[in-house]
C-alpha cells in the first residue's frame, strides 16, 4: 500500500481480536428498531461536534433530533450539517467524490463555499479546541494532494479486498489517523475523519457499523484521543506511525459502549 501500513497489524490482532465478533453480533441483535439509526447518529454527531468545541449539550441535541425541540439556529446548524453528511454517507458508497460531497454538507455553516470539499493550499497546525494547545503540524500544503491520492488508492484497495474483522477495524482506525494527520481541508477535518472511519466500517461490515459509538468513545476519552495523536510526533514529515497502536486500539474499545 502507498501510505497505510500493516506493521502493527499482528500486535493489534492479538489485542483486539477477542470480542469483536461477539460485540458486532450484539449490535445486529439490539438495534433493530426503525428509529435506532436517527438516535445513535444523533449521539455520534453531537459528540463528534463537541470534540471540535461545539457548545450544544448532548441531551439537548437528542431532544432536538428525536423530539423536534427547537433551539437557537447557532446551536443546531453545524451539528445538523454533520447529521446530513452521515445520512448521505449511509446512502452512498465510500469514494473520494462522495466523501468530498459529505465534506461540503458538514461544512455548510462552517466554511465559505469555495473551501467546501476542496483541499487546502495553505499551512495548517492542529490545535486541541478545549485548551488551544498546538497538537501537531499537518501535512505541508504542497504534499496534501499527493498524500490524499495515496490514501484514497489504499482505501480503494482495501474496499476491494477480503478483510478479517480485525483487519477491518485496524485499517478503519488507521485511515482515520492518517487522514487527521494530513488534515487536508481548511476546517472540518476532525468531524470528517471520524465519519470516514465509520463510513469505511459500514462499507465493509454493513449497517450495524453505524451503531458503533466510536465518536462518543472519543469524546469521553478526548484527552487520550489527543495524547495518542501526539505520540506520533509534531511535524508531519517526521511522524512515527510505529507509535500508532494506542490510537488504533481506541476503536475496538468503543464496542464496549
Amino acid at each position: 500500500m502507498k501510505i497505510l501500513s500493516d506493521a502493527l497489524l499482528e500486535s493489534y490482532r492479538n489485542q483486539a481480536g477477542i470480542g469483536i465478533q461477539a460485540a458486532l453480533q450484539r449490535l445486529d441483535e439490539t438495534f433493530v428498531r426503525s428509529d435506532s439509526f436517527n438516535f445513535y447518529t444523533s449521539v455520534a454527531v453531537i459528540t463528534s461536534s463537541k470534540i471540535e468545541g461545539e457548545p450544544m449539550e448532548i441531551d439537548s441535541y437528542i431532544k432536538h433530533k428525536i423530539q423536534q425541540v427547537e433551539y437557537l439556529p447557532e446551536l443546531t446548524q453545524k451539528p445538523n450539517d454533520l447529521f446530513r453528511a452521515y445520512i448521505y454517507a449511509k446512502e452512498n458508497r465510500l469514494t473520494s467524490s462522495h466523501f468530498a460531497q459529505a465534506h461540503r454538507l458538514l461544512t455548510e455553516h462552517l466554511l465559505s463555499e469555495h473551501s467546501r470539499g476542496f483541499y487546502r493550499q495553505n499551512p495548517m497546525v492542529v490545535m486541541e479546541h478545549k485548551t488551544g494547545r498546538i497538537q501537531f503540524e499537518a501535512a505541508p500544503a504542497h504534499l496534501v494532494q499527493e498524500e490524499m491520492r495515496k490514501l484514497w488508492e489504499d482505501i480503494g484497495l482495501l474496499l476491494r479486498s477480503e478483510l478479517s474483522l480485525e483487519e477491518t477495524f485496524y485499517y478503519a482506525a488507521f485511515i482515520h489517523l492518517v487522514f487527521v494527520c494530513i488534515h487536508p481541508f481548511n476546517d472540518g477535518n476532525g468531524r470528517a475523519g471520524r465519519l470516514l472511519e465509520k463510513w469505511f466500517l459500514s462499507d465493509k461490515l454493513g449497517p450495524a457499523a453505524w451503531y458503533i459509538q466510536s465518536e462518543q468513545h472519543y469524546y469521553k476519552h478526548v484527552k487520550e484521543y489527543y495524547l495518542n495523536l501526539n505520540r506520533l510526533g509534531i511535524f508531519y514529515e517526521q511522524l512515527d506511525f510505529t507509535k500508532a497502536e494506542p490510537f488504533l486500539m481506541m476503536l475496538p474499545k468503543a464496542l464496549d459502549n
